[in-house]
């Protein structure tokens, strides 16, 4: 029955309503004010979007008196189906949010496609918890130590190029870390206060900021100005600011040549890093090209 309803519905109409279940499964609330300020309508027609998606979905929401919003019910069940990339583009640039069965690119596009693709619900957790700052009990695959309890606390989701993690303090080691979405097998909330030591600002290679300088990689690139064209460099140089527990990851992702002497020989390499002190205290440096573990940036 969910499904006729939904099938009956302007594209409007569907829009509103799916933009009120990706907050409240990824956020885990959603206020009249939110509806009002995404859309553009009046008050009374947010009130009017969500009793119709109560009426479509009556377990999904619940409203809390004290704080005046309607939160995820304990019953959640999800009535429209998203594809994880677009949750995912919604999440992190904060568009797509329109229910999907009717849109269409304006013109033919491909990009690749994500090989590791998270689960919407453990994804959920993780979005709540980040926005609620809670810790979350999650089971873990790694390759190190294969599958894994840990509790962390999430505090912001990243796109390394290849596959998303969630960044968050591990109660286990005791350390920040990266934790990759498709290996969370299972993700609960916690209850319980956050430690002044877990919380976002004390994770010095998430709020240090590395100033990179890429140039034309001096040995493969015959012709400098065609990469100082693509990349958009002023005066031959690409003038990057990112943050350290990141700087790995981008170096790896665009193939740059992080040797002093810019060694590394191959026609993906076409670019350098001049100025490698940049890199002093990187943690995450065995991701980037060129870098040798016996080396002190």
């Amino acid at each position: 029955m969910t499904a006729e309803k939904i099938t009956e519905l302007t594209q409007h109409q569907r829009d509103r309503l799916a933009f009120i279940e990706l907050r409240v499964r990824f956020v885990g609330e959603i206020r009249r004010q939110d509806l009002v300020a995404r859309f553009g309508i009046q008050a009374a027609a947010a009130t009017r979007d969500i009793a119709q998606y109560k009426d479509i979905a009556p377990r999904n929401l619940d409203y809390d008196t004290k704080g005046k919003v309607y939160v995820r019910g304990k019953w959640f069940r999800p009535a429209f189906e998203f594809p994880v990339e677009r949750v995912l583009t919604w999440l992190s640039q904060g568009y797509g949010d329109g229910e999907p069965l009717r849109l269409k690119s304006f013109v033919s596009c491909e990009g690749p496609a994500l090989l590791n693709k998270p689960d919407l619900e453990t994804l959920s957790v993780l979005t709540r918890a980040i926005h609620q700052k809670g810790a979350i009990e999650i089971s873990y695959r790694a390759l190190s130590s294969g599958l894994t309890k840990r509790e962390i606390v999430p505090f912001a989701l990243a796109d390394n190029g290849q596959r998303w993690h969630v960044r968050a303090f591990d109660r286990r080691s005791g350390e920040f870390r990266d934790f990759v979405l498709a290996r969370i097998a299972d993700a609960q909330i916690v209850t319980g206060n956050v430690g002044e030591q877990e919380t976002s600002d004390q994770d010095i290679q998430w709020n240090r900021i590395a100033e990179l300088e890429l140039v034309p990689h001096p040995a493969n690139v015959q012709h400098p100005d065609t990469i100082e064209a693509e990349y958009g460099m002023e005066n031959g140089v690409l003038n990057l600011r990112v943050r350290a527990a990141m700087a790995g990851y981008l170096m790896r992702r665009w193939n740059v040549d992080c040797t002093e002497d810019h060694s590394l020989k191959g026609a993906e390499f076409h670019l350098w890093l001049r100025n490698r002190q940049a890199l002093y205290g990187v943690t995450n440096l065995m991701l980037a090209p060129g870098y040798e573990p016996s080396e002190k940036v």
